[in-house]
């Protein structure tokens, strides 16, 4: 949900963290934990936008029963849990992030049975169910919004935020003051049957509901409560920050310039990250961990710094979201090795021992390929992103194709385009079709094993002759190989699955280097990744983590000249991940 002007606001915070990032003192993370078996403290989370990962019934949209169809892929890739985007039933304005019914299935991607089924079957390979919750609005669709924008004296009508507006030109009635919608133009849309304005953070088919009423926290933990009953392992919090507004409906101040949108650029203070919403996180936590199972709840936080990061885990109190998405890590857009050795090092050790939780592409984001890629030598750097999402202390979050290197295929027509802020926002602004192409599962044409249709929402990217599961399953070199060998090696390794970790080489501006450090009578991790087109030639101390041992076994390198390395001190080719096992004397 966090659209493009999110990632605008992500990848400026990014940037200019940049410039500080490589200044910053990095303390090494601590010594292996305690061995805890929570299991999403391990896992490995793979995002589903289920209208473009499997179609079942050839209408050339994805639907439930063909993620049941898919589960032995996601079981022999290693997934843990699947997380769904909206499947409830919705007009499809935002697909299906303006959800019309909290407590059903959309028609296109099935029904309650064929979700139940998932969940069985699921169970079956060990792969747990997560859902998108979105709290913040509905659809206009929704009975709630109907009986609210029905009068001003309806007993819902509490339930959305509503202003008269104030007196404009010619004696009409204006938006009571400067927010604007993410969508373009005002947050406020006039609904002359009750003269009143109401706000949407978002589209105008998206009306944010009133979180200050204790009716509306009470109807919406009734519907996750359904699906929790239903077995689902958890939720991923939409948008989680924009549950309040200023109730005071100050002016947001105006930064200069505008947005892709045309609209001015505003500091939204009066819209995003209120402090009332840590309540509603706390109570909700307290809600979900009735249930059995250690269920999750996972944040979409685009946050500006680890600080703000902490307050969604609830501080020392760990009592809010068990997981918040740490963007600060996988979205600083740029190889850099000393910033991301200062943003890994302030995750480990500035979030009073949470669990961090990193992930490098999403539904709302060019994928990484082109994000981080060269154009020369992608794959490898798309190794190089998995070894250190999957080898770092944390759970670990993947989009469906990012295991394959699936590209953006963004619209060249703005006609071609289906996601609304692309409409609204082109040519500046060209929207998120570009990264929620069909999933390609194999050479066939013309849609790669996604459908039998003769068409498809979106189409499929032009590359699928060779950027498929089949073809890349075939080939032991393949990034589809190298994401098995990392999940795997993250399963069976005790120092990758619980151990702790220590940086190394803390100096060198082009090698990101680190320990994973093991429990007693284990072997030790360690890891080298070259975030340069140049060689580079390290030395690693392992006695900067307490290692006395200096022999090391290559476990992975997507480098053959590597496959013999026995110690720390060797050359890495451009690009090149590099995972050695130290052995014990």
């Amino acid at each position: 949900m966090n659209f493009k002007i999110f990632r605008t606001f992500a990848l400026a915070v990014s940037l200019a963290a940049t410039g500080l990032a490589a200044q910053t003192t990095v303390v090494a993370s601590g010594s292996a934990p305690a061995i805890d078996n929570t299991w999403w403290k391990h896992a490995v989370i793979y995002e589903i936008y289920p209208r473009s990962f499997q179609d079942s019934n050839g209408d050339g949209i994805g639907d439930l029963n063909g993620i049941t169809q898919r589960l032995d892929y996601l079981q022999a890739l290693g997934v843990d849990a699947i997380w769904i985007s909206p499947m409830y039933p919705s007009p499809q304005v935002d697909f299906g992030y303006d959800i019309s019914d909290y407590e059903n299935v959309d028609p296109q991607y099935g029904t309650l049975k064929d979700f139940d089924r998932l969940v069985e079957e699921a169970k079956k390979r060990n792969i747990r169910v997560i859902l998108d919750m979105v709290l913040n609005h509905t659809s206009d669709k929704h009975k709630w919004f109907i009986e609210s924008a029905s009068s001003r004296t309806n007993a819902k009508r509490d339930w959305y935020v509503w202003n008269d507006g104030k007196p404009g030109p010619n004696g009409k009635s204006v938006p009571p003051n400067n927010w604007e919608s993410l969508f373009g133009g005002s947050a406020w849309e006039y609904m002359p049957q009750t003269k009143s304005f109401y706000y949407h953070k978002f589209y105008k088919q998206q009306p944010d509901l009133n979180w200050s009423n204790p009716a509306v926290e009470k109807a919406m933990f009734g519907s996750m409560q359904f699906w929790l009953n239903r077995g689902v392992a958890g939720y991923r919090l939409d948008a989680i920050p924009t549950l309040f507004e200023d109730p005071q409906l100050r002016d947001e101040p105006v930064l200069g310039g505008t947005n892709a949108q045309g609209d001015p650029n505003l500091n939204h203070i009066y819209t995003d990250n209120l402090p009332e919403v840590h309540g509603v996180i706390r109570r909700m936590r307290a809600m979900v961990a009735k249930y059995p199972g250690d269920r999750v709840l996972i944040g979409e936080t685009y946050l500006p710094n680890t600080a703000e990061l902490d307050k969604w885990y609830g501080g020392a109190k760990k009592d809010e979201l068990q997981l918040p998405m740490d963007m600060i890590v996988g979205f600083s857009n740029k190889l850099d090795a000393n910033v991301f050795r200062a943003r890994i090092s302030e995750v480990e050790t500035q979030v009073h021992g949470s669990q961090p939780l990193l992930v490098f592409d999403n539904h709302d984001n060019i994928r990484s390929w082109e994000r981080y890629g060269d154009g020369v030598h992608n794959v490898a750097i798309a190794k190089l992103l998995a070894a250190m999402l999957l080898t770092t202390r944390a759970t670990a979050l993947m989009y469906y194709g990012e295991e394959l290197g699936m590209v953006t295929s963004t619209p060249s027509r703005v006609e071609d385009v289906k996601d609304p802020i692309g409409r609204t926002g082109w040519p500046k602004e060209k929207g998120r079709d570009g990264e929620r192409t069909p999933m390609q599962w194999d050479a066939s044409a013309p849609q790669a094993g996604f459908s039998t249709s003769a068409t498809t929402w979106l189409p499929v990217a032009s590359n699928y002759k060779t950027v498929n599961v089949q073809t890349e399953l075939a080939d032991p070199n393949s990034l589809l190989n190298w994401h098995k060998q990392l999940i795997e090696m993250r399963r069976k390794r005790d120092a990758v699955r619980d151990g702790g970790m220590v940086m190394l080489d803390t100096s060198n501006p082009s090698v990101l280097s680190y320990v994973r450090t093991a429990p007693a009578g284990h072997h030790n991790i360690v890891v080298a990744l070259n975030m340069t087109g140049q060689p580079q030639k390290i030395a690693l101390n392992l006695k900067e983590a307490g290692i006395q041992q200096t022999a090391v076994k290559t476990l992975m390198t997507n480098e053959p000249s590597l496959m013999g390395a026995t110690s720390t001190s060797i050359t890495l080719p451009p690009f090149a991940s590099w995972i050695g096992e130290v052995q014990m004397q």
